[in-house]
């Protein structure tokens, strides 16, 4: 039976956990929540996912949010030893430290940055951006010796990354001056054949989501 994914376009986690279903052609319904009118807080939803975030699945009655986790056991379950997420435990060690670079380290510096002027009505700070462009600037100095983000085989480590930077450059940051990341984001968008139907949603999503907040 297809797996439930509940999700909002828009969302870096949703996307990168969309990519993967379609990567390894997982049939899934997709349930689109509307987060500011709170049906992420609706007792059926709360029920299945007391945290109340997004990415949720339900896979036949087996209920797990956290996007990266998400990622994980898809691999585990439906492609086990996949390149993905490969068996080897320093390989998988490798993706499991990219998976934790991004969640605590580049989307944490980047929500610092971005997000504050939406939930707190506070004007971005550009020490913050320095911060994220710093930490950016490390990816790219390990993409300048690796082909993806965890060696030279794809893995989640880059489906997630690629959210990430997608989400990064919809907030306007700039990121022209990566040039390694550039060439695996341009390496990415030919060689995975659902980055043109998932990917120009959710950066266009976000687009009109920051737009009030941009630069001039």
């Amino acid at each position: 039976m297809p797996i439930d994914l509940y999700e909002m376009l828009g969302s870096a986690p949703c996307l990168s956990v969309k990519m993967l279903l379609n990567h390894l052609k997982i049939p899934a319904n997709l349930h689109h929540l509307n987060l500011p009118a709170g049906d992420h807080l609706k007792p059926e939803y709360l029920k299945l996912n007391p945290m109340h975030t997004i990415p949720t699945i339900n896979d036949n009655g087996f209920a797990l949010w956290e996007s990266r986790t998400i990622l994980r056991y898809l691999v585990n379950q439906y492609a086990p030893g996949n390149d993905l997420y490969p068996n080897d435990p320093k390989k998988r060690a490798i993706v499991d430290r990219m998976l934790d670079f991004d969640l605590g380290t580049l989307y944490s510096a980047a929500a610092q940055w971005m997000y504050p002027p939406i939930f707190k009505k506070t004007p971005r700070e550009p020490e913050k951006e320095k911060v994220l462009s710093d930490k950016l600037q490390l990816f790219d100095q390990l993409l300048a010796t690796n082909r993806y983000a965890a060696g030279e085989h794809l893995t989640i480590a880059d489906l997630s990354l690629l959210a990430s930077v997608n989400t990064f450059y919809a907030a306007g940051h700039n990121m022209d001056q990566y040039q390694n990341i550039k060439s695996w984001w341009n390496r990415l968008e030919h060689e995975l054949p659902y980055y043109k139907e998932l990917v120009p949603p959710h950066v266009d999503a976000l687009n009109a989501w920051f737009a009030p907040y941009k630069q001039k």
